[in-house]
């Protein structure tokens, strides 16, 4: 139970080791800074959880991934500016004693995510 995420380029069909991530809580408009990380060689954060079950609060949190700097340390030549740069996700905990897993598959043209389990 918490949140956790996880990012997988699909570009090269690999976790996205070494983007680093922000994770902000929403509250009355501002985005107040709860962590930030460089995901491991699984595309995770290293500390697991973003939250565990017994701090997740309902409410609304943005999850900021840093698209265009992992790929361009990865060798990729990207226009200037790049078609996505950082890559933000807004989203809501609802009831807290869910787990919330936040996937994004990413390449430097798309990416898509959803509520994972």
């Amino acid at each position: 139970m918490g949140m956790s995420t996880h990012v997988l380029d699909t570009m090269h069909g690999t976790p996205a080791n070494g983007m680093a991530v922000a994770l902000y809580k929403l509250e009355r408009g501002r985005a107040m800074a709860v962590t930030a990380f460089t995901l491991n060689s699984d595309g995770r954060a290293p500390q697991g959880l973003l939250y565990d079950s017994s701090a997740l609060e309902t409410g609304n949190y943005r999850l900021v991934f840093e698209v265009a700097d992992y790929f361009r340390s990865r060798g990729v030549v990207l226009p200037d500016p790049p078609f996505l740069d950082a890559v933000t996700l807004d989203f809501g905990v609802a009831d807290s004693t869910r787990h919330y897993h936040v996937p994004l598959l990413v390449s430097p043209w798309s990416y898509s995510t959803y509520r994972g389990s």
